[in-house]
């Protein structure tokens, strides 16, 4: 609505202007030129002196007097129509680089050519082209910009292809040798064009030998002005937004994303991260070709050491943190890292499994960060928490401290598992590798299963031992011993958790019956003749003994040396309480 009221302005006044110069003239105008809504009345044989157009139009025509004239298809509308007018009656006007373009195109069209007339309008629009507009980059990227509605005939006159080149090298030469402040100013002069454009002028400096850096330099500058308010309402995964939405302008948004990526030099590394993961995150909310997602998952894994978990949850949660976005990036993006790094060690001869170069600790302890950002929504169930988890080989967590504080948050976020899926989500994690404080935690940390707390006292009790019975050796059992061991502690503590429960219901369904044959009870006691038969606690205590689970010595410690006398097993029993 604005648009059409400002065109409408300048039309009128345009008509207001013409009108003026013209009524100067002694002479009646004699010809009605109509272009678009505007309409001029002129004179033809001042027309005719300058346009061979109109003449042959004129001459042509099958009217013996022709009184009106249609140029609507003229380029550059009612406006450049108008200074062709002054051209052709003699009345100064001003060319710039934002009018010389369609200028040029209007005396091409009219043919106001130096063949028709010496000194015509082409000629003049060409000096100033070479002479002026065509002298810095300013003004060939103005002059392009306007060139964006004068297609074909912008082409067609090699007016594009003269200032893309022009532009291309004055682009190199600033990159190289800046002469103004700051030095990417240029950058920001690129980044006004159409994609098109803009893609002639990046060919262009790449055929000229620009470095990867600074070609760069210039697509993240124009990818920031071009995409910079793309959704920023969004809420949810974008769904129901693109839905309602899916129009022209989300089209042009798509190709333009397309665009920007098939431009990315080959080299990985000149592009910064939190770049590549917001134009990942565009790539994924506007359903982007598989093709470029997997380009830039790509480029993130090559220089994944670098990220942060602000940048990981770019890609994980929706921008107003109601939910997850979207998690099959980030596990790609992980593994393509962990294989580059497996491939590397490969290279060198080392041993993956063992050794983790610096780069792989340290995505190690963002991951396990980033999963303590995530672990609490509701969305994330155990097998993808896992899932991320289990992709950072083991070596590369000298310690599982960042692991368990993620694991802590996920259980409390998660309060409603039960104890089998507690220990789902715990087997990520080696209690053994936790560090004295974090194992002092777990043990008193009631949402832990109880695997897990036995782990970290059992630990802490075997090194106690050790500690006592000799400060020179190190006599703590290997990882493998010690979790056989672990694990048959925890089965012992359910069996007897399972035998109390049973010895506690005999004890009741005994209780009762004492109770219903209090009678017979005391008459069958006082028999008492002949063979004395067992009891039933004599019968449990028989059990107690056989299913005794330190009768033969479960908890092995004999290959720890200490002052501990394990000749004579300590008496144990377990209490019915």
């Amino acid at each position: 609505m604005a648009a059409s009221i400002r065109s409408n302005r300048r039309l009128s006044l345009a008509m207001e202007r013409t009108g003026q110069w013209v009524c100067t003239q002694d002479i009646p105008t004699d010809v009605l030129v109509e272009v678009g809504e505007a309409n001029f009345n002129l004179h033809k044989f001042m027309l005719v002196a300058k346009s061979n157009y109109i003449r042959k139009l004129i001459l042509q025509s099958k009217e013996s007097y022709v009184t009106r004239i249609d140029l609507s298809d003229i380029p550059g509308g009612p406006e450049i129509f108008e200074k062709a007018a002054k051209f052709c009656y003699g009345v100064n006007f001003e060319i710039t680089v934002h009018n010389v373009a369609a200028l040029r195109c209007a005396a091409e069209y009219l043919q106001m050519t130096d063949k028709y007339c010496d000194g015509n309008l082409a000629g003049r629009t060409e000096d100033f082209l070479s002479q002026v507009a065509l002298n810095s980059l300013s003004g060939a990227v103005v002059v392009l910009k306007s060139c964006e509605d004068l297609l074909p005939m912008a082409e067609d006159l090699n007016i594009v292809k003269r200032c893309v080149e022009v532009a291309s090298v004055k682009a190199c030469s600033e990159a190289n040798f800046p002469c103004r402040s700051p030095p990417n100013w240029w950058t920001e002069e690129l980044s006004i064009l159409d994609t098109v454009f803009f893609e002639k002028i990046v060919a262009g400096m790449k055929a000229r030998g620009a470095k990867a850096l600074t070609i760069a330099t210039a697509i993240i500058t124009y990818t920031e002005r071009s995409l910079r308010d793309l959704v920023r309402d969004h809420s949810g995964n974008g769904k129901k937004f693109i839905d309602s939405e899916e129009s022209d302008i989300r089209t042009r948004q798509r190709a333009l994303l397309e665009s920007i990526i098939a431009l990315m030099p080959a080299e990985k590394a000149v592009f910064p991260i939190n770049f590549l993961c917001f134009l990942l995150r565009t790539a994924i909310f506007l359903r982007a070709a598989s093709s470029c997602k997997n380009e830039l998952e790509k480029r993130i894994s090559a220089i994944l050491e670098h990220i942060t978990v602000d940048d990981l949850l770019k890609l994980s949660i929706t921008y107003d943190g109601a939910g997850l976005f979207d998690l099959d990036s980030v596990r790609k993006i992980i593994s393509g890292f962990v294989e580059k790094e497996k491939s590397v060690a490969v290279f060198n001869g080392g041993d993956f499994r063992e050794v983790c170069s610096p780069a792989m600790q340290s995505v190690a302890k963002t991951v396990d960060a980033y999963l303590g950002e995530i672990g609490t929504y509701d969305g994330l169930s155990i097998s993808k928490f896992n899932g991320i988890a289990n992709l950072v080989p083991k070596a590369a967590r000298k310690f599982d401290d960042d692991l368990y504080r993620a694991i802590d948050i996920y259980l409390k976020a998660h309060s409603n598992f039960d104890e089998i899926e507690r220990e789902k989500a715990c087997s990520v994690m080696d209690p053994l590798k936790l560090s004295y404080e974090a194992r002092v935690h777990a043990s008193k940390n009631k949402r832990l299963p109880v695997q897990i707390v036995l782990h970290a006292l059992y630990y802490d009790q075997l090194k106690l031992r050790s500690d006592a019975g000799d400060d020179n050796r190190n006599a703590l059992h290997s990882a493998a011993t010690t979790r056989k061991q672990l694990q048959a502690d925890v089965s012992l503590v359910k069996e007897n958790e399972a035998l109390r429960a049973e010895l506690m219901k005999m004890k009741m369904y005994i209780t009762d019956l004492k109770k219903g044959q209090g009678t017979s009870a005391t008459s069958s006691s006082s028999k008492g003749g002949g063979q004395r038969r067992p009891t039933f606690f004599s019968t449990v205590s028989k059990t107690l003994g056989k299913l005794n689970p330190f009768k033969h010595g479960s908890k092995d410690t004999s290959n720890i040396e200490d002052a501990v006398d394990i000749t004579k097993p300590r008496k144990r029993r377990f209490s019915l309480s």
